[in-house]
């Protein structure tokens, strides 16, 4: 399509198939690029603690090695933060962003996160071996935290169905046990984790930023979300209705619509 390429940075423990119900519809607008992160999917996993500044770094070289001068990022969740870090440190290389189910920091500024992060870091790596020893029992158990009861149950009573015409909650079961992070990976990226905090910095952002969040999203708030709204000088904040953590996947058509008429306007 025209425009600026559209960049899509993915979450903790995904990858980029994570974005497929996305990549579809912003194709017919613009040149895409999904990218496994350091740690995840087919990319090299380096046994070394990842740094906010190391995720970016990877995307300005990604950038540099595929010619693009200017591009759109979008990330949601961990790719949020990074995101974020990213036009912190290289606003010369993004034309807009698209922040959806992010936040600013794990905690507000000159508060430590050691503790919340170490907790994040021990659920992962449970929820790592659970995944490996009964996949679908896993996937159908903790959902809940994810998508709408109503959208739980389409899933459960035909795991098969294909939604918007693109993923069924098999597809999503496959994608969580395939180039699986391990208990490196996961201690790995939740050091990037842990570091991140651009509370006192988002200000300096002045691009055209979207933020969408979910509703009923407890992993990543909508008042975290606002929160960066408030922050940011020329931001629009969007909030999906009922929507929980993985909108991307659930409210997909709206979700695209949004992304694709922003960065078109």
């Amino acid at each position: 399509g025209d425009g600026y390429p559209v960049i899509l940075v993915h979450g903790f423990g995904d990858k980029k198939e994570h974005w497929r119900a996305q990549v579809g519809d912003l194709s017919e607008h613009f040149k895409v690029i999904a990218f496994d992160s350091r740690g995840a999917g087919k990319s090299d996993r380096p046994n070394e603690p990842y740094t906010m500044e190391i995720y970016a770094s990877d995307i300005n070289k990604l950038m540099d090695f595929l010619k693009i001068e200017k591009a759109n990022l979008i990330g949601h969740s961990l790719g949020g933060m990074i995101v974020q870090n990213f036009a912190i440190i290289y606003p010369e290389l993004i034309h807009k962003i698209v922040l959806i189910a992010t936040i600013p920091g794990m905690t507000p500024p000159g508060v430590p996160n050691e503790q919340g992060v170490e907790l994040y870091r021990k659920g992962q790596i449970t929820s790592y071996e659970l995944k490996l020893k009964s996949p679908e029992k896993y996937f159908f158990d903790h959902i809940n935290q994810s998508f709408s009861r109503k959208f739980v149950k389409l899933m459960k009573d035909d795991p098969k169905r294909k939604f918007h015409g693109i993923f069924s909650a098999e597809d999503l079961i496959q994608e969580k046990i395939t180039d699986i992070s391990t208990p490196q990976d996961i201690n790995n990226q939740a050091n990037a984790l842990a570091l991140h905090n651009v509370y006192e910095k988002l200000p300096l952002i002045k691009n055209e930023v979207l933020i969408i969040a979910g509703e009923k999203d407890k992993q990543c708030p909508k008042s975290m979300n606002k929160k960066i709204h408030e922050l940011l000088p020329n931001s629009r904040f969007e909030v999906i209705k009922d929507a929980k953590h993985q909108l991307i996947l659930e409210y997909a058509p709206e979700i695209n619509e949004m992304i694709v008429d922003f960065l078109r306007d």
